[in-house]
């Protein structure tokens, strides 16, 4: 009223609703789930990479498969990972989720991460307490080559959040998780499953007063080894006995027949990765996807509000006959010389599975917005140029609508550490820290996200 009373008006004070109207944007709530998922060896980027503008853009090739979710997108371009010191391809699956190099020990032993993983903190602030399961590690045909069934820093990228930031493995046999995620759920489960329940308890509680006992006797450093171990025992204990709620949005996933896959494959590996196992490798696209299944489930279930699916670990050392390539990824990289035409093939096929992940999550009806619009997904590698290890112009993709995040863009960064884009999604669920990682190499949280 007042800016229209013109000379009226012209010997009142300079008031606030003179000025030009704002538009009030509520503040978005915290995201809810988080889900990482790692792909090994990088990209081709030029065929990674969209063309077009920010807001109207096209998928390159690589990412084309994604084209039915391309609204749910964020492509993350121009990062660079710039924390990944140490050995080529291990610090790079380090410095994914952690932003730190690798640690060196004093004997020149290459070592693991020096910080928590953003997947860990986000479980503490989120999940821990909340849930049978503060996070959920999963991974399909892992271990490979070198590491030799093994936990290795070749093969983890998640590191716990305390004071040791020790290393956490998947979980790698669909059976054994499916039991353990869904067996309670299931009213068609055999007492076996039951059985083999009762049992876990009862070595879990053998092995808790055991070392609740070794603990009295122990000097401070140990005991707080042990009381940590104890922590862990107990969160197994309690996570075996809780049976999540049985809603709409929560179900038992299809279970298919994984007979004909290994999940301990590794432990039979050679170096070179010239030993192969055709039966477990052609499971692969099945296994694969009943992880998927076994992981929007959890989340959908309340099982847990954190997981992280690994497709393979950095050695990649495992054939793909669903797609004629008789070598193993590795192979494709850089072993049997750089083949940009496998590579490809390769990626595009990851960005099949991508698709069919947010598909998943975007069915599950969490009461009136999908299990997607709560959650926040993040894409990544440890490497960009399969055969420099280049770690510049990272293949990072975000999914979801967790804490106001803004999909359906092509984003794009001046080189800027991937750090940045770290600590941009801890924010997405509340944190208000403006660094993570090692400092470094975060100058603080990326704009144009939310």
């Amino acid at each position: 009223m007042l800016r229209g009373a013109g000379a009226i008006a012209v010997a009142l004070p300079w008031l606030e609703i003179m000025g030009t109207e704002r538009l009030a944007r509520a503040q978005p709530a915290p995201a809810r789930r988080f889900v990482a998922v790692y792909t090994p060896g990088g990209t081709l980027i030029d065929r990674w990479r969209p063309t077009g503008t920010e807001t109207s853009f096209t998928l390159g090739p690589i990412l084309a498969p994604l084209a039915p979710v391309q609204d749910r997108l964020l492509v993350v371009d121009g990062l660079d990972m710039k924390s990944a010191r140490g050995e080529q391809h291990q610090a790079g699956i380090i410095a994914w989720l952690t932003g730190t190099e690798q640690m060196v020990h004093s004997t020149g032993y290459a070592g693991y991460a020096g910080g928590p993983s953003i997947d860990q903190v986000i479980a503490s602030r989120i999940s821990a307490g909340r849930t049978a399961k503060a996070s959920v590690q999963l991974a399909v045909r892992w271990a490979t080559g070198k590491s030799h069934g093994l936990m290795s820093p070749m093969n983890v990228a998640n590191f716990e959040d305390t004071a040791s930031y020790s290393p956490i493995p998947p979980r790698l046999d669909p059976v054994e998780i499916f039991t353990e995620l869904f067996g309670t759920l299931n009213p068609g489960a055999s007492d076996d499953a039951a059985l083999r329940l009762a049992r876990k308890r009862s070595i879990l509680d053998f092995l808790d007063g055991r070392y609740a006992a070794l603990s009295a006797r122990l000097g401070a450093a140990d005991k707080h080894k042990i009381d940590q171990h104890l922590t862990k025992i107990r969160e197994i204990e309690q996570s075996l006995g809780s049976t999540p709620a049985a809603t709409s949005a929560c179900r038992v996933p299809t279970r298919v027949d994984t007979s004909d896959y290994n999940p301990s494959a590794g432990l039979n590996a050679d170096d070179p990765g010239s030993i192969k196992d055709p039966s477990t490798d052609a499971a692969i696209p099945k296994v694969g996807k009943l992880m998927t299944d076994m992981l929007v489930m959890a989340l959908a279930c309340d099982i847990t509000a954190v997981g992280t699916l690994q497709w393979s670990d950095t050695e990649a050392k495992y054939t793909l006959p669903w797609l004629n390539l008789a070598e193993h990824h590795h192979f494709y990289q850089e072993m049997g010389g750089f083949r940009p035409a496998e590579c490809e093939l390769i990626y595009t096929w990851y960005s099949e599975q991508h698709l069919y992940l947010l598909q998943e999550m975007e069915k599950v009806d969490m009461g009136g917005r999908s299990l997607l619009d709560e959650s926040v997904v993040f894409f990544g590698s440890e490497i960009s140029h399969p055969p420099t290890h280049a770690k510049t112009n990272m293949p990072f993709l975000l999914a979801g609508g967790g804490g106001g995040l803004r999909t359906g863009r092509w984003v794009r960064y001046p080189n800027l550490p991937h750090n940045n884009l770290l600590v941009s999604i801890l924010n997405l669920f509340g944190d208000t820290r403006t660094r993570f990682g090692a400092p470094a190499y975060c100058t603080g949280p990326l704009t144009n996200l939310m």
